[in-house]
């Protein structure tokens, strides 16, 4: 059976890989120039603070499920005096509501869902939700992801380093950043075109996807250095190339199996676990594309370049 070379065509993974970063670098600039974002992301309450009510008209009454009109919503959320709300229909007949403020007390939120079911419709009381974050908490919330974040990448690419040698490990720290730029990347394209906030949730599946991305890459890596150990005068592209194609039906087999899981979850575990979801699904299919097609072939170009200096006292490599 032949072999598939990934090295050959390394250049076409480089630049599909480039285009999807560029994407999304474009779009979190664009997202970071937006008055209503503000960042490269679209931030959840999680993060931003204050009240977020969720409403969704109960279509179980005659003629009450139509969709709702944002013009009106804004005009009687002006009415109550609540300044820079973002207002969002929602839903799929768009019957649901969505509207993110500052902070709302119990009774200024009573009378906006009064006013609001007086002119739009009765709302399902079993869908209606209200959740309310302190601005200072919210914000003590995105610098500790941020940190967890960074401090991941560093003991990851120290444990790397001294797992293999500092060209496997920067590398593979490549790979890991490639796969969080796609993601983070893909989820501002989501939220600047449909509204998609990131919250807590998001930081815990980056840091999922770091870790499962990094195993992928680990195996191969090991993978490439047992063939140089039994065959150190091959061309590296070619020892590369045998590692990938003995490991690349774990990696996929691996992938597919975690995302089944996952797909289950998206569209079947509710509302809560959808963005959370979704991150992992991009994050764990970058995460197996970059293991496979980025991390192998930037280390083939790299050692072919600048190949190591000889060790007659080892003929294994540590």
């Amino acid at each position: 059976m032949k072999k598939f070379s990934v090295t050959k065509q390394r250049k076409w993974w480089w630049l599909l890989s480039s285009a999807v970063i560029l994407a999304g670098i474009i779009s979190m600039i664009l997202s970071w120039t937006n008055p209503e974002i503000g960042s490269p992301l679209r931030r959840g309450l999680d993060f931003t603070g204050g009240s977020k009510l969720q409403y969704e008209l109960d279509c179980s009454i005659p003629n009450n499920c139509k969709p709702i009109e944002i013009a009106t919503v804004r005009e009687i959320v002006k009415n109550q005096g609540i300044a820079d709300p973002i207002i969002q229909v929602v839903g799929k007949d768009l019957t649901g509501l969505s509207i993110r403020t500052k902070d709302l007390k119990v009774d200024a939120r009573t009378k906006l869902e009064a006013a609001l079911s007086e002119k739009i419709g009765k709302f399902d009381p079993n869908k209606t939700q209200s959740d309310t974050v302190g601005p200072t908490l919210g914000q003590e919330l995105f610098q500790n992801g941020l940190i967890a974040i960074g401090l991941s990448f560093g003991l990851i690419l120290l444990y790397l380093t001294f797992r293999f040698k500092f060209d496997y490990a920067f590398f593979a720290f490549v790979a890991l950043f490639h796969d969080v730029l796609i993601t983070t990347g893909i989820f501002s394209i989501l939220g600047l075109v449909g509204g998609v906030e990131i919250d807590s949730l998001f930081v815990v599946a980056l840091l999922t996807i770091i870790g499962f991305s990094v195993n992928d890459t680990v195996v191969i890596y090991d993978r490439i250095r047992e063939v140089i150990s039994i065959n150190p005068n091959q061309p590296i592209d070619k020892i590369v190339d045998d590692a990938v194609n003995q490991t690349m039906s774990r990696s996929i087999n691996t992938t597919l199996t975690v995302l089944l899981t996952l797909l289950s979850i998206f569209f079947f575990g509710g509302d809560t676990l959808k963005n959370f979801a979704l991150c992992l699904i991009i994050g764990f299919t970058a995460g197996a594309y970059s293991s496979i097609f980025i991390a192998s072939t930037l280390f083939a170009w790299w050692r072919e370049s600048h190949p190591p200096t000889p060790n007659p006292a080892a003929m294994t490599e540590s």
